[in-house]
């Protein structure tokens, strides 16, 4: 489905509105700016399997210039408006943006990339005056929003995060079908048929809307009907208060969301009324065993896992009911998700039941590239098999063919010849009482090779010193096997993560 529909049925009703401050856009205004933008690019010259970029913080804007895009049959790009000018203006390149559209609340990268992106044509900013750019809501002024004749559907090309290297452009064939057509985007169908998405949603999302989730989620709610409610920034009691206010019906997070609500205290967290949702779903990171009992604890079985990628390369999916039987799982292949799942050698040869390996997903009906760079491209396929993919991420199918995931390939440690998975660590102590956030790293060894090392980042008001650090060493060795657990912990004030909740490695070792 397509949000233009609904502005047919339903004009008035919210498509989204910013949780903060109440600022809302209307299907009715939806369908218009979009098609006036759509219309403005069509005039510039921009043709199906163009591409647009975009950079903005949470701004609901952000919809209007994706359904242009969509409606257009153009790639938009969504740039991390975290990044250095450097680092932005390198995916503004990579991706060949003809357009570029900014907001005037991130004037100072904006201006900052004009330089290095001279290849753009256009440039055009919102919410307030950017040098170098023209002012988008002049230059749409004079423009129809009559829906252009021709609308044919085009797709978003995101960039992963680098959280292993530089961003890499994910690139998909766009569909041979119109905007209003079936069929359209299969994730519309997984949110109605895996968490009972319809037009009455209210889709809380508290990430950056520049990255995968956050922005496919919102769309297909969008396309369903539904209403999607924008934070600015996540908190983790607003999110809390906002649930109530909007009577929340769906909502997106990352286990570091998870352990900031249950850091709250007893009082904060029976505050407030959360029983609207009827499903809470998280990704993006294998989520601790004890962080999941405690949010299924307080919120019901609510809450939602599904394993994937922005590459969309495969996924699997496990209902509260199911992780309640496999603890720790991120579900199975089958009809309720995308792609079949395999556990492979490092000579591409299938592993049995409870071996670790790289994790392939089989599809037939999708293909991905990394834009510009072939050789990755070639990298992610499987050595045999050509529709089977991975993105690096280990783990292990059980007996039943539920999915365990233990890091990724560049993450583990190999310690006297042994091989350590640093998310087992980490899993394990993310509820030590003075832990916030933590990361578990492999440091240089001479007799071992490399021993296992903890960075600790300590909640307020607790010293990170060597008393903490026993404390955590001991703590570990209460529950896991000894050879895995720290040798030494080194505390810091934060841990490199993007917004998102992914964290950084590369920037610890």
């Amino acid at each position: 489905m397509y949000p233009g529909l609904h502005a047919l049925r339903t004009p008035d009703k919210p498509a989204a509105i910013v949780a903060e401050t109440g600022e809302m856009i209307s299907f009715g205004e939806l369908e218009s700016r979009s098609a006036r933008f759509a219309r403005w690019m069509s005039e510039h010259g921009l043709r199906r399997g163009d591409h647009i970029a975009v950079l903005s913080d949470n701004d609901l804007t952000v919809f209007e210039l994706y359904w242009a895009a969509i409606r257009s049959g153009l790639y938009v790009t969504m740039v991390n408006c975290h990044l250095a000018p450097a680092e932005a203006a390198y995916i503004v390149n990579d991706c060949g943006a003809k357009v570029l559209v900014v907001s005037g609340a991130l004037a100072e990268l904006a201006e900052a990339i004009v330089d290095a992106t001279s290849s753009v044509e256009a440039r055009l900013a919102f919410g307030g005056p950017v040098h170098g750019y023209s002012d988008y809501e002049r230059s749409m002024a004079p423009v129809s929003d009559l829906p252009p004749v021709d609308q044919p559907r085009g797709s978003d090309m995101l960039y992963s995060s680098g959280t292993t290297g530089r961003p890499k452009g994910i690139k998909t064939p766009l569909p041979a079908t119109q905007v209003d057509q079936p069929p359209g985007d299969p994730r519309v169908e997984l949110l109605r048929r895996n968490y009972a998405g319809d037009e009455n949603t209210v889709y809380l999302s508290p990430a950056p809307i520049y990255h995968a989730a956050p922005l496919r989620f919102s769309a297909a709610t969008q396309a369903l009907g539904g209403t999607v409610v924008l934070m600015r920034k996540f908190e983790a009691e607003t999110s809390l208060a906002l649930i109530e206010k909007y009577r929340i019906t769906h909502s997106q997070w990352v286990p570091t969301h998870f352990v900031r609500l249950l850091k709250l205290s007893e009082e904060v967290r029976g505050a407030y009324d959360t029983s609207s949702m009827k499903a809470a779903i998280h990704a993006a990171a294998s989520c601790p065993i004890p962080v999941k009992q405690a949010m299924i604890d307080w919120w019901g079985e609510i809450i939602f896992e599904y394993y994937s990628s922005t590459e969309s390369a495969g996924s699997t999916q496990i209902t509260p009911a199911e992780w309640l039987r496999k603890p720790g799982s991120v579900g199975q292949s089958g009809p309720n998700s995308t792609g079949i799942v395999h556990i492979c050698g490092p000579d591409g040869a299938e592993l049995g039941p409870n071996d670790i390996g790289t994790i392939y997903f089989e599809r037939d009906d999708w293909a991905f590239e990394y834009h510009n760079d072939p050789e990755k491209t070639a990298a992610a396929r499987h050595p045999r098999h050509g529709n089977w993919s991975t993105t690096g991420d280990i783990g292990y199918l059980d007996e039943d063919g539920y999915l365990f995931l233990t890091d990724r390939s560049q993450f583990v440690i190999i310690s006297g010849g042994v091989n350590i998975y640093p998310q087992e660590i980490e899993n394990c102590l993310s509820l030590h009482p003075g832990i916030l956030d933590v990361a578990v790293i492999g440091t240089p060894d001479e007799e071992m090779g490399e021993t296992v090392t903890a960075i600790a980042q300590t909640v307020p008001g607790v010293a990170g010193d060597q008393e903490l650090a026993a404390d955590i060493i001991a703590y570990c060795r209460e529950r896991i096997a000894h050879y895995k657990c720290p040798r030494n912990v080194e505390f810091v004030p934060e841990l490199p993560r993007t917004p998102t909740g992914k964290l950084i490695k590369s920037a610890l070792t």
